[in-house]
């Protein structure tokens, strides 16, 4: 696990462990990345599944609900079979796009 930071987004990769332990480890490690955007970078893993990004959830739902953004990063995915409570995007421009634009909605009040 690689963490990066780019301003008030945290970029998050994983490269070698499953992705539940990933997820565990992530739950473990919030606090350190709880007050910024999180991108969430599946690129490296070879093989991801719906069911790989179902894991996210609960962690994402927090995040949100806190007011602050958390994209999943994956082409090995049809973003179309992902739950609407999840952001799943296969690049990292549209990662950066989508926290722009809710940003923008959350300084609107939206």
């Amino acid at each position: 696990m690689i963490f990066d930071k780019n301003g008030n987004t945290s970029i998050i990769t994983q490269e070698k462990e499953s992705i539940i332990e990933f997820v565990k480890k992530l739950e473990v490690l919030y606090e350190r990345f709880r007050h910024n955007n999180v991108i969430v970078n599946l690129t490296t893993i070879n093989k991801v599944t719906l069911q790989d990004i179902v894991e996210f959830l609960q962690i994402s739902n927090t995040h949100r609900k806190a007011k602050h953004s958390f994209v999943i990063v994956t082409n090995k995915i049809n973003v179309d079979q992902t739950p609407d409570e999840i952001v799943v995007v296969p690049t990292m421009q549209e990662a950066y796009d989508v926290i722009e634009m809710e940003d923008i909605e959350r300084d609107l009040g939206f």
